[in-house]
């Protein structure tokens, strides 16, 4: 179609370019007589209006043609532009509408590990406090347990020496006739039991 329409054009530009030819080659035919001033502007009204004429009846249909083409090819051109603009637009838009969201989820995600380390160290703390106060109560516990472990043996030790001092001195102040006298006493009293 666009081949047709050009060759359509090119034989229109020939044959305007004949039509404006022919008055010239007239005129030089005529030998350049200035005699007839008005017959020579009547030959050139008839010869534009031949040209208007053929120009009408042949050129007319062809170049509205084209220019209806091109002024259809134009708009369509700009109608994709226009769309493609506004696709980008839309697109842009989605674009920042995301980084927008995402800069809002950045910040919540720091938000959300900010009061969960905060939590985390709250708890930590709490479980250093808990297992602190375990690790006093046991010591409290162990010092207990030593102490009375210590004042058993203290007692037991003072008691042994004690009776180890006891025996000394019995040893040292018990005659023969003490002894006597208390395996004596000893036997009569294992005798009444009998």
């Amino acid at each position: 179609m666009k081949t047709q329409n050009r060759q359509s054009i090119n034989g229109m530009i020939f044959l305007v370019g004949l039509l404006l030819a022919a008055p010239f080659t007239a005129h030089a035919a005529g030998g350049g007589e200035h005699g007839n001033s008005l017959l020579d502007w009547v030959w050139k009204l008839i010869n534009f209006g031949i040209l208007v004429f053929l120009l009408v009846k042949f050129v007319k249909k062809p170049l509205q043609d084209y220019l209806q083409q091109r002024k259809e090819t134009i708009e369509k051109t700009l109608k994709e532009a226009r769309e493609a603009k506004e696709m980008a637009q839309k697109a842009l838009a989605d674009v920042e509408e995301r980084l927008v969201l995402k800069d809002k989820e950045i910040a919540a995600i720091i938000e959300s590990a900010q009061d969960s380390g905060q939590r985390e160290k709250a708890r930590l703390i709490e479980e250093g406090e808990k297992m602190k106060l375990r690790i006093l109560e046991q010591a409290r516990m162990n010092i207990d347990y030593e102490l009375r472990k210590a004042k058993e043996a203290l007692h037991a030790e003072a008691a042994e020496a004690a009776l180890s001092r006891a025996e000394q001195r019995i040893k040292e102040e018990i005659t023969e006739k003490d002894q006597d006298r208390l395996f004596r006493e000893s036997l009569k009293l294992l005798e009444g039991k009998n």
